[in-house]
């Protein structure tokens, strides 16, 4: 703290004038523009440009009028602004060497790092054009060689579809031919009669074979075939019974009560059972024709009739 009582700007015009300058003297030695000298002596130090060019102004002012400048701003330290503002403290690391190299070595880096950052966004977009020129290259052999195998695939497709319809062609050939061809109907042949037993080739006869047996009286009936009853019963007046005989069934043996009155149908063909009574009555009518006596004819005649109510009919199936 200072006990005089001038300021620190009253001693250095006081020193100025004893040394005979001018403030444009003054001036044109320290650098320092006229109205900041004029500020320093005013006290005015808030129009300075800053708190380290204050002390920093008032120094050299100091050493230019023969004052100690640094034992000024000791005895004057009171009416100057703090040196503990973040200006001064800035001012005086720029103006520190060990500083100055620091913040250099900071700045440095700083435009390094920022040099460096084009390049590496340029080795970046480089990197990442070769990466897509790689994948198309590769990609391209690929999707040549799915077109191919689609390609191929397709021409085998058609020569399957072409195999499979000119197959389908052959086929439908085939059937048009076989059905082009007369179907041969079923028919009944009569192979030889002995008493009312009649024995019956059915040609071209089905492989469902199924009997009907329709009565317009009522009639006892009995169906075999291989040695087994097929049915066996009566059959009542206007009916009919269908029976059913395995498809490997070879013959089949009809017993019939009252011929006369039965209806046979064998795969929708009907058998002639007329055909087999009067071939009964025939034979029978024959065998009486030698008898002496008209009576005895005449009673043959009866029984002949009386025997073709019954018939044993075999069918033989080919």
């Amino acid at each position: 703290m200072s006990e005089n009582t001038k300021s620190i700007g009253e001693t250095l015009r006081d020193a100025r004038i004893a040394k005979g300058y001018t403030l444009d003297d003054l001036q044109q030695t320290t650098k320092i523009q006229k109205r900041y000298l004029i500020a320093i002596e005013d006290s005015k130090f808030s129009d300075l440009p800053g708190d380290f060019y204050v002390r920093a102004f008032i120094k050299q002012y100091a050493q230019t009028v023969g004052l100690d400048g640094s034992e000024l701003l000791n005895e004057f330290s009171d009416q100057l602004p703090s040196t503990k503002t973040q200006e001064y403290v800035d001012r005086v690391n720029e103006d520190n060497p060990s500083t100055r190299s620091a913040q250099r070595k900071v700045d440095d880096r700083s435009a390094k790092i920022k040099r460096q950052v084009p390049i590496v966004a340029a080795v970046i977009v480089v990197v990442i054009v070769i990466v897509g020129i790689w994948l198309a290259t590769t990609r391209s052999p690929q999707s040549s060689r799915s077109s191919q195998n689609v390609d191929s695939s397709s021409v085998s497709v058609s020569g399957s579809t072409a195999k499979s319809s000119s197959s389908a062609k052959k086929a439908s050939s085939k059937k048009a031919s076989s059905s082009s061809k007369p179907v041969s109907k079923a028919s009944f042949s009569k192979v030889s009669t002995s008493g009312n037993a009649t024995t019956y080739t059915m040609k071209n006869a089905p492989k469902t074979k199924t009997i009907k047996v329709r009565t317009s009286n009522s009639a006892w009936v009995a169906v075999t075939s291989a040695g087994n009853s097929a049915f066996q019963g009566t059959v009542a007046a206007g009916k009919t019974r269908t029976i059913k005989l395995s498809a490997s069934a070879t013959s089949a043996t009809l017993n019939l009560g009252n011929a006369p009155a039965t209806k046979v149908t064998i795969g929708g063909k009907s058998l002639p059972l007329s055909t087999a009574t009067s071939s009964a009555t025939t034979a029978s009518s024959t065998t009486t024709a030698g008898s002496s006596t008209s009576s005895s004819t005449a009673s043959a005649a009866s029984s002949s009739t009386t025997t073709s109510q019954v018939q044993n009919i075999t069918i033989q199936f080919k």
